[in-house]
């Protein structure tokens, strides 16, 4: 399910960016704690996952073309609360991460609709609803 339903209760909600512990994918025992942004939940196996797209303050405009080679696809998403220095930011959009409620540390901050709404759609057309 997906949705926009960002509040500011500490607790994680869809359309906020939040920061979890992501694995890199080409060692998933090594990883980052990274921001990511809440699209919905999603359940697996009789339970319920965040589903998440990471964000980067790298840009990745200038190597478009060898990200989408490599099957990495990225969205400019703006600067938010979520980035102490307001660094432009982007979300992976091939990659869709499964968080658990004790996974997610702390709040960051939400996206405004009409970003959250362009992710969404973007997202889907890489993994369907």
């Amino acid at each position: 399910m997906t949705s926009y339903q960002p509040e500011s209760d500490g607790l994680p909600d869809p359309g906020e960016v939040v920061w979890a512990w992501v694995p890199y994918e080409e060692d998933p025992n090594q990883g980052k704690d990274r921001p990511v942004l809440l699209i919905g939940t999603r359940e697996l196996d009789g339970a319920t996952y965040w589903a998440g797209l990471m964000l980067t303050s790298k840009d990745h405009d200038r190597d478009a073309a060898t990200e989408a080679r490599e099957g990495r696809y990225w969205m400019d998403v703006g600067t938010g609360g979520w980035d102490a220095e307001h660094r432009p930011s982007e979300v992976r959009l091939d990659r869709l991460l499964m968080l658990r409620d004790e996974e997610i540390r702390r709040e960051g901050a939400a996206l405004p609709r009409d970003v959250f709404d362009r992710v969404v759609e973007a997202a889907r057309a890489r993994h369907g609803d």
